[in-house]
């Protein structure tokens, strides 16, 4: 496909363009340094839009994509993640966030179609901040090994939400003050382990 042979040549200039014998400008970018350029290229976008004009469209989102690509680069380089892997986790993202479209649910409208995303939206948000609060240091525990799979993990947080509510309180809240704390933690020992 013209898109698929498009898009590998796009990401071979930009490692080339960040390789050794590369661009000087390219070679010393960092996350850091780029993000005040995606900040431009939206408001670029925007105004091509605007303007109704589809060449200026098409180049302007090209810009934007170069932004991505420099991004996944840099994070490749790092071997954080890659091109590749943002694109599964928006395919993965953009079915999970249309159950009416990929799944069984039904909707009747604009607005339903709004509400589910909205409850899709916080019930991950949910999961990150469980994730966040049970997997401290990157690394879950031996008890999340063993005993839970997705399905499993999926109906604890479930019982866990359900058990909070019939007590007055908020989850969600519950589990900010835990990270937090948590949070504040690790930096305690990320203190004193510099000091020493």
């Amino acid at each position: 496909m013209p898109q698929k042979t498009a898009i590998n040549d796009l990401l071979k200039v930009m490692a080339r363009l960040r390789s050794p014998t590369g661009c000087p400008w390219d070679r010393e970018q960092t996350h850091m340094s780029l993000r005040r350029h995606a900040i431009e290229e939206v408001y670029e976008l925007i105004d091509a839009i605007e303007a109704r004009d589809d060449h200026e469209l098409a180049e302007e989102l090209g810009d934007l994509l170069l932004q991505v690509v420099f991004h996944c680069q840099l994070a490749n380089e790092r071997r954080a993640f890659d091109f590749e892997r943002v694109c599964r986790l928006l395919v993965e993202k953009l079915v999970r966030r249309h159950p009416h479209v990929f799944g069984k649910a039904k909707v009747a409208n604009v607005d339903e179609v709004w509400a589910n995303w909205e409850q899709i939206k916080r019930a991950e948000k949910l999961t990150k901040k469980a994730r966040k609060a049970f997997d401290e240091n990157g690394a879950a525990s031996k008890h999340a090994k063993k005993s839970l799979n997705k399905k499993a993990l999926a109906k604890e947080l479930f019982e866990l939400t359900a058990f909070a509510q019939a007590r007055g309180w908020s989850a969600e809240q519950l589990l900010n003050e835990e990270t937090k704390r948590r949070e504040r933690e690790w930096r305690k020992r990320e203190t004193k382990s510099r000091r020493d």
